[in-house]
C-alpha cells in the first residue's frame, strides 16, 4: 500500500468549495486509488461551523449528539456521546485548525463522497477510483488518536470473512474487515493532526480493496453499524449514565 499526503493552501471557513481545493491541489490520480479527504476541510467549506463564544459547546453538542454522558463524569470535563452511532467525544465537534471557530461534522459525508467521485470520474477519466471523508478519534483504555471513516463512495468498505476458513480449516463466524476504518486510520497518522497542512491524500497500491461504481446502497450503509443489543460493547452503550440528545 502506497499513501502520499497532499499539502493545500490554508483553508478557512466559508472561504471556498471543496471542488476548488482539489482543482488546486489534485494534480493527478490514478485508477485503482482512493483519494482522503480530512472531514474538518468538509464541514469548513460547507460552513459547518460555530463562532466561539456565540454559542455553549455544550449546547452543541447535545444538539449534534444522539446520546451523550455529562461533562462533569470526565476526569477532563469532556462530553463523551453517541453520534450518527458513532462513539465519540463531543459530538466530533473540534476547535483545531478552526480558526476561532467550533468545526462541526459534515452534513452528510456519504452525499460528498458520491458528488467528489463523480467529479474524479469526469476530471481524470478513471473507473475504479474512491472516495474517503475521515475524522480522528480515540479508544477506550488506550491513548492517542486514530482515524474511522465518516462516508465513502466507490469501494466495498467492508471485507466479509464469514464462513470462509482460516489456515487450519476453522470457519470464521463474525468476522469482518473493516476496510474504510482500516484506510483511515493510515491516512490520518499520514495526514497529522496539527499544522501539518496535508488534509488530503492519496491511497494507491491496494489490492485488498474492491471497487465499485457509485456509492454504497442504503443497506450497506445500515450493515456498517451494529444494533446495541447485539454488539460485544452494549453493557457499555447501555449504560444509565447516557443522556439523550437532539441529533437524529
Amino acid at each position: 500500500m502506497n499513501l502520499q499526503p497532499i499539502k493545500t493552501a490554508k483553508i478557512v471557513a466559508n472561504q471556498t468549495s471543496l471542488i476548488k481545493i482539489l482543482d488546486t491541489a489534485v494534480e493527478t490520480l490514478s485508477e485503482g486509488s482512493i483519494l482522503v479527504i480530512t472531514s474538518k476541510i468538509v464541514s469548513l467549506c460547507e460552513g459547518r461551523v460555530v463562532k466561539i463564544g456565540t454559542k455553549d459547546k455544550q449546547e452543541l453538542i447535545q444538539s449534534e449528539s444522539q446520546f451523550f454522558i455529562p461533562p462533569e463524569k470526565s476526569s477532563y470535563e469532556f462530553s463523551l456521546t453517541i453520534t450518527r452511532n458513532t462513539l465519540i467525544p463531543t459530538a466530533g465537534i473540534d476547535e483545531s485548525n478552526g480558526d476561532r471557530y467550533y468545526v462541526l461534522w459534515p452534513s452528510d459525508p456519504f452525499a460528498t463522497s458520491r458528488t467528489v467521485r463523480t467529479y474524479l470520474t469526469k476530471r481524470f477519466s478513471l473507473t475504479d477510483v474512491g472516495v474517503l471523508i475521515t475524522d480522528s478519534k480515540t479508544t477506550p483504555l488506550r491513548w492517542g488518536t486514530s482515524g474511522i471513516a465518516l462516508g465513502h463512495a466507490g469501494f466495498v468498505a467492508l471485507n466479509n470473512y464469514i464462513g470462509t476458513p482460516d489456515l487450519f480449516g476453522r470457519y470464521l463466524k463474525v468476522t469482518k474487515a473493516n476496510v474504510a476504518d482500516g484506510l483511515a486510520a493510515a491516512a490520518v497518522v499520514t495526514m497529522g493532526e496539527g499544522n501539518e497542512q496535508t488534509p488530503l491524500a492519496v491511497i494507491s497500491d491496494i489490492p485488498f480493496v474492491h471497487f465499485q461504481s457509485g456509492s454504497p446502497t442504503a443497506e450497506e450503509i445500515k450493515d456498517l453499524v451494529i444494533d446495541p443489543t447485539e454488539d460485544l460493547y452494549g453493557p457499555i452503550i447501555q449504560s444509565p449514565l447516557w443522556v439523550k440528545g437532539k441529533g437524529k
